[in-house]
Order: C-alpha cells, then sequence, then structure tokens
C-alpha cells in the first residue's frame, strides 16, 4: 500500500499520521491569556527539539470554524507556556481538558487540577504533574502552504521542577515516572514494558 498524505481530507492524513507515528508524548500546555484566565490542553505532536539550549517543540492546529486555539493565542500574547507532563494518574483530567471551552474557561478548574504559579513564567503549571517544564516562547512557524496546518511552537525550557522522590541527581527515574503516551484514534499506552540496550 502506497498513500500520499496529501490526496487524503484533513481528518483522514491526521488519523494516517497519528497512527503512523506512535507512541508519541502528550505535551500538556498551560498558558495564561491577556484577560487572566488560565488555559490547559494536551497537544501530542510534541518533542524534544535540543538540550544546550534545552528547546522543546509542539504543534497546534486550527479550532474546527478554523480560528486560533486559546493555547495559540495565549502564547502569542505572553510568549511564555508550561509543558507538564502526563501520567497514568492525570489520565482522566486531561483528556476533558481536550474538549473545546471557551476562551473564558479556566480548564484548571474544568479538569479539577490545582494550578501553581510558575518561577520564571507567568503561566501557572499543574501541581499534580510530577515533571513541568517553563518556557519561553522561541519562535512560532506557521506552516505552509494552508492556514489548515497550523503553527509549530518552539520553546526555550527555562526551569524544570520534578518530584524529589523522581530524581536521581542526574535524570528522572522513568520507571517510577508512570507517563503515559498517544497511539492512533482514541487509544493511550503506558510506559511499563521497559527493556534495556547498550549503544555501541
Amino acid at each position: 500500500m502506497k498513500i500520499v498524505p496529501g490526496e487524503l481530507t484533513k481528518m483522514d492524513a491526521h488519523e494516517l499520521m497519528m497512527s503512523a507515528i506512535v507512541p508519541r508524548p502528550i505535551a500538556f500546555v498551560s498558558t495564561v491569556g491577556e484577560d487572566g484566565v488560565f488555559n490547559l490542553a494536551p497537544y501530542s505532536s510534541f518533542c524534544s527539539t535540543g538540550v544546550k539550549p534545552a528547546f522543546v517543540s509542539f504543534h497546534v492546529g486550527l479550532k474546527r470554524d478554523g480560528r486560533k486555539k486559546d493555547t495559540l493565542v495565549n502564547i502569542e500574547f505572553s510568549k511564555e507556556f508550561v509543558i507538564n507532563v502526563v501520567t497514568e494518574n492525570l489520565a482522566e483530567a486531561m483528556n476533558r481538558t481536550a474538549a473545546e471551552f471557551p476562551p473564558d474557561v479556566d480548564e484548571f478548574k474544568e479538569a479539577g487540577l490545582t494550578a501553581v504559579p510558575g518561577d520564571l513564567v507567568k503561566a501557572p503549571r499543574v501541581a499534580e504533574s510530577p515533571v513541568s517544564m517553563e518556557c519561553k516562547l522561541f519562535q512560532i512557524l506557521e506552516l505552509p502552504p494552508s492556514p489548515q496546518a497550523g503553527h509549530l511552537i518552539i520553546g526555550e525550557v527555562v526551569l524544570v521542577h520534578a518530584s524529589d522522590e523522581l530524581w536521581s541527581g542526574k535524570d528522572i527515574d522513568i520507571t517510577r515516572l508512570k507517563s503515559i503516551g498517544r497511539l492512533g484514534g482514541q487509544l493511550y499506552c503506558r510506559v511499563n514494558d521497559i527493556f534495556e540496550m547498550k549503544r555501541p
């Protein structure tokens, strides 16, 4: 089977790519708007884009009606955001924030999560997340050629919050983190089947 993504509908292309690139980490992105309202939303087109400086990037599509999502609007305004790691115990709350709420709705409250002020950014972090990354905006790329393509947001990680019990002194104990990943369709996965290979 040979599939040309450009010949598919937007939804079919989405399902193809999201089921082929698996598992994907989830960026649980918290922002604050010009009106002071907190926003919280999950994005699974997310990755580390460098380590020194530490960069992360994630993709934000448009709303169904073609308008910009609140996350993008808030980052354009504040130039800051926080990425919170999603663990098994945060899965349901994260899923609730995937709904399309009006801009004046605080998704922290809708999901029953606690907003904690950032140290270096105005955006809050999720208290219940064991790892949060405070980020300063580096660049927003509007992806051509179609407005439907959305925006790639690149941020510099300026501070990482990690639970003491997960920090080994040099890295985060992945076996205890219990993060989850996104698969295709409505599927997710747990990070609990791990194997090791020594690099040559």
